[in-house]
């Protein structure tokens, strides 16, 4: 029997048969793992409530000939009892779990940058410090670089001009100066370049700064270039609750939010549906 140990979040659950379930995890040294949690779902069981998505765990496994089995699980940090009562926060968690699931499919495969990340975005949301949509654009801002997919923000992402530009395109890669610029490309206000970048970076002082129509504005651009990359929709995407930023908003001098070109429109819906 081969046995393992590692850390890992809980990614989601599945039901199998009458007491067990299996459960996905991404763990630091493992990547992602599917394996079986027997007796969980009786009443009795000792550890079943350790194994609910966003609690960070310790667990032990053996490998199986199709799934590996958990025989041991301790709690590292309880997330989920900061997460699940709050509806925003559990929204945006639920993206934040399903974006992990979808960005590592391959089983088994380390993914260290990407484990670090949903820790520290599901601590973020736990911590009930940041605001959640924040948090969940920080995290899927961050984790498309670790794909490959970071949309350009401060230099053009066809011929690396430096910028800054006013377009923006989702299928050519980001900000677009005028003369790469495709048709379909949107406008965004300044404040919503400087948004990106900080939640690229880490520039909390930006971020929390930001008005609520640059922070929709901001999370509609995030989704629908993570969604054009996926080649898919996510599920928990149209059901984050946006909720308006407790900053004053941006005075009405302020450029308005992306209005598409007249030709081939290309969509940035808010609820991130894409």
């Amino acid at each position: 029997m081969n046995l393992y140990r590692d850390t890992g979040v809980v990614l989601r659950v599945q039901k199998l048969g009458e007491a067990d379930r299996i459960v996905t995890l991404l763990t630091r040294r493992h990547g992602k793992i599917r394996a079986v949690a027997k007796g969980v779902r009786r009443t009795r069981s000792r550890w079943g409530a350790r194994l609910e998505p966003f609690n960070h765990v310790d667990v032990q496994c053996y490998t199986g000939r199709t799934l590996d089995v958990i025989t041991q699980a301790q709690t590292v940090d309880a997330f989920g009892a900061g997460v699940i009562g709050d509806y925003p926060r559990y929204t945006a968690g639920c993206a934040i779990l399903e974006t992990a699931d979808r960005l590592v499919s391959e089983e088994g495969e380390p993914a260290l940058r990407v484990y670090l990340l949903l820790v520290g975005a599901v601590r973020a949301l736990a911590g009930r410090e940041r605001d959640p949509s924040l948090v969940l654009d920080a995290f899927l801002l961050r984790a498309m670089t670790h794909a490959g997919w970071a949309p350009a923000i401060t230099e053009c992402a066809r011929c690396a001009e430096p910028g800054p530009h006013r377009a923006f395109s989702v299928a050519g890669g980001g900000a677009v100066c005028p003369r790469c610029r495709p048709p379909g490309s949107v406008t965004p206000s300044p404040e919503t370049f400087a948004l990106l970048d900080a939640l690229l970076h880490g520039d909390w002082e930006v971020a929390d700064a930001a008005g609520s129509a640059t922070r929709r504005d901001t999370s509609g651009l995030v989704a629908a270039h993570l969604q054009w990359h996926l080649e898919r929709q996510l599920r928990s995407l149209p059901l984050v609750e946006r909720r308006a930023a407790p900053s004053p908003a941006l005075p009405s001098s302020a450029p308005p939010g992306p209005e598409p070109d007249t030709a081939r429109p290309e969509p940035v819906p808010a609820d991130g549906r894409g």
